[in-house]
């Protein structure tokens, strides 16, 4: 793959993505949103058959899609299944830890694999037991609730970063769970809870919005299911 572009708003972005005869692009399974007529898509279980059981339990699909132009340049429109930005990070030989369902797509020589958490971490940083590990060198496209930013934190520094603004982290950090405020009492009581402290030097990338906050902004507005009669 040669080029690509974020089309459309931070909101509902398109990856546009330009191939050269022989290039590849892997995706998420129901990525592809349109492509040109002679790209080629087929499904792939990435890694083989194990490492993609392991995907699933990350919340990724066993199967994943594979981009390639035949014949000739071409082109194809990804995007994500839930609103939000898409941002493009580049690896060269180093390892990047992603929350679930933050993978969208990579050039072909990036590895889509999971690794497993702690007991504590995997019940209270809000990632689950299971995380992505992705690593090789090339360019790998991330989804995100909101726009990402990332936050460099140098050696003998800790940031604090509430748990449903977390996207990615350099997988070399040490992390541990923590108050999300001052005091236990301070945090529940302010809506923050638990939060996971990030310790330097590394690079850790926040996404602006929060899905757990929107669970919470919708639910008193569901519709409250009838009760059935006997």
């Amino acid at each position: 793959m040669t080029k690509w572009e974020i089309l459309g708003d931070s909101a509902f972005p398109l990856l546009r993505a330009m191939f050269m005869p022989g290039d590849t692009l892997k995706a998420e399974s129901g990525a592809m949103v349109a492509m040109s007529e002679n790209m080629r898509l087929t499904a792939k279980a990435d890694g083989g058959f194990m490492k993609s059981i392991a995907r699933r339990f990350s919340g990724e699909s066993f199967f994943m899609q594979r981009l390639e132009a035949d014949g000739g340049p071409g082109w194809a429109l990804l995007s994500a299944s839930t609103p939000g930005d898409i941002a493009a990070i580049d690896l060269n030989g180093t390892e990047l830890t992603v929350q679930k369902g933050g993978f969208l797509a990579a050039t072909d020589d990036i590895q889509v694999s999971t690794k497993a958490q702690g007991l504590f971490k995997g019940m209270f940083s809000g990632e689950g037991f299971f995380v992505v590990k992705i690593s090789g060198t090339g360019t790998v496209f991330i989804a995100t609730y909101g726009s990402m930013y990332p936050l460099n934190i140098p050696a003998g520094e800790s940031v604090v970063i509430n748990n449903g603004h977390l996207v990615a982290w350099d997988s070399t950090m040490k992390y541990d769970i923590t108050k999300g405020a001052s005091t236990w009492v301070s945090s529940v009581t302010s809506g923050e809870g638990l939060a996971c402290r990030f310790y330097g030097p590394g690079r850790v990338y926040i996404q602006t919005r929060n899905p757990v906050q929107l669970a919470m902004w919708l639910y008193p507005m569901l519709p409250i299911p009838a009760q059935g009669t006997r």
